[in-house]
């Protein structure tokens, strides 16, 4: 497998099914305000780095907040809910995790949410470890650009070209591709548009490093 450098895995919808805990946290910050949201609402931002998902919602909510505190409030709720209501996880996340472990084969978290709720979901995980977490409040731009893959990929000492990136969304695919990675996408919530050398699975449950490792040769 010595074409294969890294996986890199994005975190919500990927490993862990976390966007109904950020959704259910934004319909109650719109019933706080007495503010509309829909279901659609919830859908656009998934994938987004927070920042732009705050501003997103300061202005279709209407608040006198601002991004940042909004996204405080937000990640209050989210982190609160999985540490009483546990983690749902992805087929195949985390035992992919754990094989690309046990073969040697070095793994990096790359998520738009922030440290501290990574960091939530990382001490939940029952088995696997990630080498490096780089998470949104970590960088100067978020998806869909490509700067979280290439940090990513830069601290584990690895080209990006030599990497598969496994996401979930449009802008995380985006932003892999743009590094330079292999893609494979997983579809969860959102459909993604598959471009370039993208493939997709419907889940990653029998995905293997060596079956990573093949598609890095089928470039």
């Amino acid at each position: 497998m010595s074409e294969l450098q890294a996986v890199l895995f994005d975190m919500d919808g990927t490993i862990c099914d976390t966007e109904p805990a950020w959704m259910a946290a934004e319909h109650a910050m719109a019933a706080r305000y007495g503010a509309d949201w829909t279901e659609q609402d919830g859908l656009a931002l998934v994938g987004f780095n927070l920042l732009a998902s705050g501003a997103y919602i300061k202005e279709r909510m209407g608040l006198d907040r601002s991004p940042a505190d909004i996204v405080d409030e937000l990640l209050e709720g989210v982190i609160v809910s999985v540490r009483s209501g546990g983690v749902t996880w992805m087929p195949g996340g985390l035992e992919l995790v754990e094989a690309c472990n046990d073969a040697g084969v070095p793994t990096a978290l790359v998520t738009m949410s922030y440290r501290n709720f990574a960091g939530a979901i990382v001490e939940a995980m029952p088995r696997g470890r990630f080498d490096v977490i780089i998470t949104g409040d970590e960088v100067i731009e978020g998806k869909p650009h490509p700067e979280p893959y290439l940090k990513a990929a830069a601290e584990l000492g690895v080209e990006a070209s030599g990497c598969v990136a496994i996401e979930d969304s449009p802008t995380g695919a985006a932003s892999a591709q743009e590094a330079g990675c292999r893609v494979l996408v997983v579809p969860n919530h959102v459909k993604v548009p598959i471009s370039g050398d993208m493939v997709t699975l419907g889940n990653l449950s029998g995905v293997t490093p060596e079956s990573l490792a093949s598609l890095l040769s089928e470039r």
